[in-house]
């Protein structure tokens, strides 16, 4: 009997043991699956969230209105805002500059008149044009020998504008002309080349040439860049 109760005993105690073990078990689990209910799970929000919030706070791209070309004489900001010049003009050879700001004088030259930069009130000759028979002569006139501000590029474009129209260049040609007129007025402007009546060839089937001078006449007390350009036979 006392055996049976033993036994009886054990096998109670062993029960008992492996509840403990099961219950320690589980006690070690607790933590690990509270921890998880308790921190809250961070999900991705949806992409399209974000984007709706970022498109209404992002603020709208401002449109501005397309700048056109500017004009070869139009160095002002605010003349460059301005349409082309209704005037009547001749039927000359030379009527298209009026859309790029010259006006014809009374001699027939295409001129392009500039705010003189050092004394308000006072207008200068930049840039003109005259058919003289059967040549253009073109000038970009210095005041007293300095380039105002953007003068060096719209004298390139000038040029290059009559050289375009009135010559029988290819697109390759003219932009070596370019090239050759460029370095030309970068080397006046650097003092590199002197004032004189030698012209200098850079185009050879049409002639054309290319001088650094003093002028001769006027009320402009300065130099001049001047193009020779021979116009081709009809």
């Amino acid at each position: 009997m006392n055996i049976i109760v033993r036994l009886f005993g054990a096998i109670v105690l062993q029960v008992s043991a492996l509840a403990a073990m099961s219950s320690m078990a589980m006690s070690d689990d607790k933590p690990f699956r509270i921890n998880t209910q308790q921190t809250p799970a961070v999900y991705p929000q949806k992409t399209t969230q974000p984007f709706r919030v970022n498109t209404q706070q992002a603020p709208a791209p401002a449109v501005y209105p397309r700048k056109t070309t500017q004009r070869i004489c139009s160095l002002d900001p605010i003349e460059d805002l301005l349409p082309p010049p209704q005037t009547k003009t001749s039927n000359s050879l030379l009527s298209y500059l009026a859309e790029q700001g010259f006006t014809q004088n009374k001699e027939g030259s295409w001129v392009c008149y500039a705010n003189d930069p050092k004394k308000e009130g006072r207008y200068f000759t930049l840039f003109k044009v005259k058919q003289v028979n059967s040549r253009l002569i073109a000038s970009s006139f210095l005041d007293e020998g300095s380039l105002i501000q953007g003068q060096e590029n719209r004298s390139l474009d000038f040029f290059m504008m009559l050289i375009e129209r009135h010559t029988n260049t290819t697109k390759e040609n003219r932009q070596g002309i370019r090239r050759y007129l460029q370095a030309f007025v970068s080397l006046v402007k650097e003092g590199k080349i002197k004032p004189t009546r030698r012209g200098y060839l850079f185009d050879q089937p049409n002639r054309a040439l290319v001088l650094y001078h003093t002028l001769s006449s006027g009320n402009l007390k300065g130099t001049g860049i001047t193009i020779n350009i021979y116009l081709p036979k009809s």
